[in-house]
């Protein structure tokens, strides 16, 4: 049985009594600065309470509680942007707070209304709204989050669960143009396995790939691409990984790991299958393929680009692979490349410069 749900109508609000002024954003890193409020409600058992929005302020938690001890904790990202006629807009926020649903089933938290959560998440916005950058590339990172509050070190599901929203203006993912990254292939590591909970959006899943992120970075690379079971291609880093290359019947083929229950179902992901498929000219597989597919399709010369995606970067695309001690170049055309086309592509629906169904104006 559901419990007692939130709902939008019902947000207390205990604003900040004076402006807060937004920040520069320029020569920011990524999530140092907030806006001024945030969003937070909590649970009982089955039972939300009132929905608030308060000042930005640190949370007071119990020592005991299981999302210190436990990892009871999952977190969603995605963005507001402000197009050229001062509108502010959601790229696809429906999916995210679909993704943070499922991710708070996997840990056993209450459920919420979609539609309801949204509408707090939009009003959060609309408040802080004079803290959405203006310039194109810079945005509000907005990052919903659920974490067991619970006053006991049971192990066990919590039966106190707080949800809140912060959020933290931002500059582009490549200040300066697009940097290629290079990849180090780790066969020895895992980042998920079947059956385990590759496909939500949990603390565990980055707490776990740090420290062999740390050794890749000591070998001069800037992500490890991840294996599974069979040596299949995972994701890279945090992000999904796509390949374009020649398929074996001699296809032009955008290939990528299938949601199998070990991959992310990424918004930015879906975005771009929808995208390469609506053009037709490039077959779309979601299909397993090994590293050792990867690597004989680079010495046959079959393979065009490869690039991960995500929230933060849209596209981040590659210029090599390093695979049990072998180096290899990937082919890296950027301004005549697909990566080019679906960031730019992407970008002009988040910003409002093309009208499309996936922006919402608030």
């Amino acid at each position: 049985m559901s419990g007692k749900l939130f709902f939008a109508k019902d947000i207390v609000r205990k604003l900040s009594p004076v402006a807060v002024p937004p920040v520069c954003t320029k020569g920011l890193g990524f999530g140092e600065a907030f806006a001024p409020h945030m969003f937070e409600v909590d649970s009982i058992k089955e039972d939300w309470g009132t929905p608030q929005i308060n000042q930005f302020h640190n949370l007071s938690l119990p020592p005991q509680c299981s999302g210190l001890h436990y990892g009871l904790q999952c977190f969603e990202g995605l963005k507001a942007y402000r197009d050229k006629k001062n509108n502010i807009r959601l790229f696809r926020p429906e999916m995210n707070l679909r993704r943070l649903q499922n991710s708070m089933n996997r840990l056993v938290f209450p459920r919420f209304d979609e539609k309801e959560m949204l509408d707090c998440l939009k009003e959060l916005v609309r408040i802080d709204a004079d803290h959405v950058p203006a310039e194109r590339g810079y945005s509000l990172y907005l990052r919903p989050t659920a974490i067991g509050t619970n006053h006991n070190l049971r192990v066990g599901p919590a039966d106190r669960c707080k949800l809140f929203i912060i959020t933290s203006p931002v500059g582009p993912y490549y200040p300066t143009g697009f940097k290629p990254v290079s990849l180090m292939v780790d066969d020895e590591h895992r980042r998920a396995w079947p059956g385990g909970t590759g496909s939500s959006k949990i603390g565990a899943n980055y707490a776990g790939p740090i420290f062999h992120q740390v050794e890749c970075a000591k070998k001069g690379y800037s992500q490890i691409l991840w294996l599974g079971p069979g040596d299949v291609v995972d994701e890279v880093g945090a992000m999904n990984f796509m390949c374009i290359w020649k398929n074996k019947n001699g296809e032009r083929e955008l290939i990528t790991a299938p949601l199998d229950g070990t991959i992310l179902p990424g918004v930015t992901r879906d975005s771009i299958l929808s995208l390469v498929r609506s053009w037709g000219e490039i077959k779309v597989n979601e299909q397993r393929f090994t590293i050792h597919d990867l690597v004989d399709a680079l010495k046959r010369g079959d393979v065009e680009e490869m690039f991960g995606c995500g929230t933060a970067a849209i596209v981040s695309p590659v210029n090599g692979l390093n695979f049990k001690g072998t180096h290899y170049d990937v082919p890296c055309p950027l301004e005549t490349s697909v990566t080019m086309r679906l960031f730019n592509t992407i970008q002009d629906i988040q910003y409002g410069d093309v009208e499309h169904e996936w922006s919402t104006v608030i």
